[in-house]
C-alpha cells in the first residue's frame, strides 16, 4: 500500500516499509508551475529491476540501477544532452529513513560499479598520437565461387538440423502426414526465397501463375511443396523447450541453433582495424513482446539487433535484444548499453590497437577506460551528463560564435587520457575519445540557408575520424534492404530466419569483395549484390539436384519411347477472350481437342457449328 503525505515543506511517500523523502525548498509557486527553469529537485528512487509489458527496459536508469537527478531542460538543449540514465548519486541527499533493515543505504543498491564522482578537466590544444594498428589480414590468392562463400557461413550441419527438426515438427502436428523433406529441398527452398527477394513480386504464388510465372522458381519446385516446407520449417524441438520461469528459458529458443551456428562462423572472420557498434531493426509489425519501436530508423517497428561490424559493413558479432541485458562475466556492470559493447569486444584480439566507434547511447567514460586497458581505442558521440565535472560553454554561446566553433578538454582517469570536444555545426555535438583530438582542424563544406550557397566550416579532427569509422551497420542495413526477403508468415520466428539468411548473403558478398581487392580484380569485373545473390540462388536450386518430377503412372513393362508433349497453352482471361480484337484461327497439321467448353470433339471445320466464333462470344 502506498501512503502520500503533503505539506508546505515536504512530500513524504511511503512504499510499505520503505519511505522516500523528496525535499522541496520553500514550495515556490513559480517552480511548481514550471516557470523557473533553473530549479532542481533531487529525488531518490527505490530499486526496480522490472521490465515493462513489452519486455523493453524503459531507460538505462532501470537497467543500471542508478539514481537520476531531475533537471529542468533549457529551450536550446540539443538532442545529445537529453536527460540520461547515468546521473551520479553523489549529489543526492539520501534521507536517514531510507535505509534497509541491515543498515545499508538505499542508494548503495544502485552502485554496482564505482565511478568517478567528478573529473578534473583541463583545456588542451595538443595533438594526440594515433596508435598504430599491429594486426594484419590474411591475403587471398584466389576468388571462390559465390555459393562457396555462402556455404562457408551456413554450414551443412545447420541445414541438416533444419531437415531433422522440420520433419519432426510435421510429425508432431500430424503423424499421418509425413513431409520427408531432404537437405537438397531445404537448399532449393532457400534458393527460391533468394529469387523472390530479387524479383520482388507482391505475392509468392505469382511465381507459379501463368501471367507472372518465373521459370527459375516454378521449374525448381512445385508451389504446394514450397508452401508445405515453409509451413513446417522448424529449427528446434518444441517438446523439450524450457517453460517460462525456468532458468534455462530462452526467448529465442526457436531460432537459437541458427544464431549459434552463424555466430561461430562470424567470430572466426579476421577483423579489420576500424570497428563500430550500432543497432539495427528487423522489420516486423506482428504481435510479439520482443518487438521494439525506434523512430530514428527507416523501419521503425521490428526486432532490435545489436551489431559489431567494420566500416565496410562486415559483421563479426551480433545479439538480438530480448529484454534485459546482463553484465559480462568478470567485468564490472557499467550499464546495459555499455555491457553490450563489452560483450562484443571480448572477441577482439587484445593489444592490437583496434579502433572502436560508438554513438551516444553506448559511449561513456567508464567504457573507454576499460577498453583502453585492452588497447582498444574508442571514439564516439557522448551525452553531456555522462561527463561528470565538465562544463562546456552553453549552446547559446556556441550559437553566437557561429558554425565551426569548438572547445576541447582533457582528463586523466586511471592512467587513461581522454579528450572531450564540443563542436557546433547546425547544432552542438559532443564527442569523447581515447586517441583522437580536435587538432588538426580541417574545412568542410556546408549549405548556408541565408546566403543560399555552400560555405566552409572549421571541423575538428575527431569529428572527421568519427565520420569515417562510424556507419558500417547503417551500410549493412542498406545492403540488406536492397533485396530483402519479404515473405509473409504467421510464425514470428520466420521473420528472423529470413533476415539471418539475407544477412548471410550480404556477409558472403562482402567477403567476396575483400578477396577481389586482394587479387587485384577490377571493380567492373566484380559481381554486384544482385548478381551475387542470383548466383547463390541458382546453385542452391540446381547444383546436384534433379529437375522437378512430374507425377505419373509407373509402367510394369519395358520402358516405351517417351512422347514429347508441348506445354499446354493457358486460356486467356475473360476480358481478353471477349474483346474481339486480334483473335485469328491457326491451321495446324496435328489433331487437337477443341477448347470450346461445350464441345468435346476433335478440332474440325463443321458446316453446322463454329466453335471458334462461339468461344470468343459471351
Amino acid at each position: 500500500m502506498t501512503h502520500v503525505y503533503i505539506n508546505s515543506k515536504c512530500i513524504c511517500v511511503i512504499f510499505d516499509s520503505l519511505k522516500i523523502n523528496v525535499l522541496i525548498q520553500g514550495m515556490n509557486p513559480n517552480v511548481f508551475y514550471g516557470k523557473a527553469k533553473t530549479y532542481k529537485a533531487q529525488v531518490a528512487m527505490p530499486p526496480d529491476d522490472s521490465e515493462n509489458e513489452d519486455g523493453e527496459i524503459n531507460s538505462d536508469a532501470e537497467e543500471e540501477g542508478v539514481v537520476e537527478s531531475l533537471q529542468g531542460e533549457s529551450e536550446d538543449e540539443s538532442e545529445d544532452e537529453v536527460e540520461d540514465e547515468d546521473e551520479e548519486t553523489s549529489g543526492v541527499d539520501s534521507p536517514q529513513e531510507g535505509q534497509h533493515g541491515d543498515g545499508s543505504n538505499i542508494v548503495d543498491w544502485f552502485r554496482p560499479y564505482q565511478r568517478e564522482k567528478n573529473l578534473n578537466w583541463r583545456t588542451r590544444r595538443t595533438i594526440l598520437p594515433v596508435p598504430q594498428w599491429k594486426g594484419t589480414l590474411p591475403k587471398a590468392t584466389y576468388v571462390k565461387h559465390p555459393v562457396q562463400y555462402f556455404r562457408g557461413l551456413l554450414s551443412r550441419s545447420c541445414i541438416q538440423n533444419m531437415v531433422e527438426q522440420t520433419n519432426l515438427y510435421a510429425i508432431q502436428l500430424d503423424p499421418n502426414k509425413l513431409l520427408k523433406v531432404t537437405a537438397a529441398e531445404i537448399e532449393q527452398f532457400f534458393g527460391i526465397c533468394f529469387y523472390m527477394s530479387i524479383f520482388g513480386l507482391p505475392g509468392t504464388r505469382m511465381y507459379w501463375k501463368f501471367a507472372t510465372r518465373v521459370d527459375c522458381v516454378a521449374d525448381t519446385m512445385s508451389m504446394h511443396r514450397w508452401e508445405a516446407i515453409k509451413h513446417y520449417l522448424h529449427l528446434s524441438d518444441n517438446s523439450i523447450q524450457p517453460p517460462v520461469g525456468d532458468p534455462a528459458y530462452d526467448k529465442l529458443y526457436k531460432v537459437r541453433p541458427l544464431l549459434t551456428s552463424l555466430l561461430e562462423k562470424f567470430n572466426e572472420i579476421p577483423m579489420e582495424e576500424h570497428l563500430c557498434v550500432d543497432e539495427q531493426i528487423v522489420p516486423f509489425k506482428g504481435k510479439h513482446p520482443m518487438k521494439q519501436y525506434n523512430p530514428k530508423k527507416p523501419k521503425r517497428w521490428g526486432y532490435k539487433v545489436f551489431v559489431l561490424s567494420d566500416s565496410r559493413g562486415l559483421v563479426y558479432n551480433f545479439e538480438i535484444y530480448t529484454g534485459k541485458i546482463p553484465p559480462c562475466d568478470g567485468l564490472p556492470d557499467i550499464g546495459a548499453s555499455r555491457n553490450i559493447v563489452l560483450s562484443f569486444t571480448s572477441i577482439i584480439p587484445g593489444n592490437m590497437s583496434h579502433k572502436l566507434y560508438c554513438d551516444n547511447w553506448f559511449t561513456s567514460v567508464d567504457l573507454q577506460v576499460i577498453e583502453a586497458k585492452r588497447k582498444i581505442h574508442c571514439v564516439g558521440t557522448v551525452r553531456a551528463n555522462r561527463l561528470p565535472g565538465l562544463n562546456f560553454a552553453t549552446d547559446n554561446e556556441f550559437k553566437k560564435r557561429g558554425r565551426g566553433a569548438f572547445e576541447e578538454r582533457e582528463t586523466l582517469v586511471n592512467g587513461v587520457s581522454l579528450r572531450a570536444v564540443k563542436w557546433f555545426d547546425n547544432r552542438p555535438v559532443t564527442l569523447l575519445s581515447s586517441f583522437a583530438s580536435a587538432n588538426p582542424t580541417t574545412a568542410v563544406e556546408r549549405w548556408d540557408k541565408k546566403k543560399k550557397t555552400t560555405v566552409e566550416v572549421k571541423c575538428p579532427s575527431i569529428v572527421t575520424t568519427y565520420n569515417k569509422g562510424m556507419g558500417g551497420v547503417d551500410l549493412l542495413d542498406s545492403l540488406i534492404a536492397l533485396y530483402r526477403t519479404k515473405i509473409r508468415s504467421r510464425k514470428w520466428y520466420h521473420r528472423l530466419v529470413f533476415h539471418m539468411l539475407d544477412l548471410t548473403v550480404v556477409e558472403a558478398w562482402l567477403l567476396y569483395r575483400r578477396d577481389c581487392r586482394d587479387c587485384g580484380i577490377l571493380l567492373k569485373d566484380v559481381l554486384s549484390l544482385a548478381e551475387f545473390k542470383a548466383e547463390v540462388a541458382s546453385c542452391l536450386c540446381m547444383e546436384g539436384k534433379a529437375t522437378l518430377k512430374r507425377k505419373g503412372r509407373l509402367s510394369l513393362g519395358a520402358p516405351a519411347e517417351k512422347l514429347k508433349k508441348s506445354p499446354a497453352n493457358a486460356q486467356p482471361c475473360g476480358i481478353i477472350r471477349y474483346d474481339q480484337t486480334g483473335h485469328w484461327p491457326v491451321w495446324v497439321e496435328k489433331k487437337g481437342r477443341c477448347k470450346f467448353p461445350n464441345c468435346s470433339g476433335i478440332v474440325k471445320v463443321h458446316a453446322d457449328r463454329n466453335c471458334f466464333l462461339n468461344f470468343h462470344k459471351e
